[in-house]
């Protein structure tokens, strides 16, 4: 199954106060794919993100889900399909992960709806997704940076939008829980056709996860297309200011970056610049 929802930005200018983060852009989201944004920091990744989802208005373009301007849909409406984790999300003191999970079917129920049973087995699906059923009792604020990510990840599956969107859905996780969360997504992506967009920070990560990869270098789109097409060592370059090689992943078969630094690094991949060029 692959939803037909599209998502796109045109002519997006965004911006807080008098500084202008994101100028002019265009975008399309491919439906049914799992679209990652990388970038350098402060370059305009999670506002551009916070725009798609409706919680920052433009400047100048606009946002069109299916047609619709997204700031313009009832707020209700646009959660039914699209769902948003944020970069920071904060709990209400003392709320326990189980009741934090329930919140996430909150766009499905009605003025005077009661809880279903639909909706137990939503929460329940997305405690055991993401291995957070043995924390359902305890206070979000008393676990750790790792599992308190899982439970919101688990909020947003609750939901069961579309779309969903994700600000770093792998920060705090160690290097096994983040590939258990990225693997997670992928098998939402494919089993239910889940449309998703996030941001990640490791691009080898973003390289193999990706359908789709945007690159945002100072605001502005800087490449898009297949990670083969938009992990070059130009590109790496030009949005990182990072000398790179990069090659195929032996693993996925995806690019693989590598950085290089001032230090250990083989002589031959770096001139020796007291020695002439021929």
């Amino acid at each position: 199954m692959t939803t037909s929802h599209s998502l796109a930005a045109e002519g997006l200018t965004l911006g807080y106060g008098d500084r202008v983060v994101v100028e002019s852009l265009d975008l399309v989201v491919p439906p049914g794919e799992i679209t990652v944004i990388v970038g350098a920091n402060a370059c305009g990744k999670s506002t551009l993100l916070r725009s798609l989802s409706r919680l920052l208005a433009p400047r100048e373009g606009r946002v069109v889900l299916d047609g619709k301007e997204v700031h313009r849909m009832p707020a209700k409406q646009l959660a039914r399909t699209l769902g948003l984790l944020p970069q920071s999300p904060v709990a209400p003191e003392g709320i326990t992960v189980l009741d934090l999970v329930g919140r996430g079917r909150h766009p499905h129920q009605g003025m005077f709806s009661r809880w279903k049973a639909e909706d137990d087995v939503a929460v329940a699906a997305a405690l055991e997704a993401t291995r957070t059923t043995e924390l359902a009792d305890r206070a979000v604020d008393e676990l750790s940076g790792g599992q308190r990510q899982r439970v919101w990840i688990a909020m947003a599956l609750a939901q069961q939008t579309d779309l969903l969107l994700l600000d770093e859905p792998t920060t705090f996780l160690d290097a096994s829980h983040q590939i258990d969360v990225l693997d997670l997504l992928t098998d939402l992506n494919r089993g239910r056709g889940t449309t998703i967009v996030m941001i990640l920070h490791d691009l080898n990560l973003a390289a193999r996860y990706a359908d789709h990869l945007i690159a945002i270098a100072g605001g502005r789109l800087h490449a898009c297309g297949t990670p083969a097409e938009v992990l070059t060592e130009d590109s790496v370059r030009a949005v990182f200011g990072l000398d790179s090689r990069v090659i195929e992943d032996p693993v996925s078969g995806r690019p693989l970056m590598l950085p290089i630094g001032r230090h250990h690094v083989r002589p031959q991949l770096t001139p020796n610049p007291l020695q002439p060029v021929e």
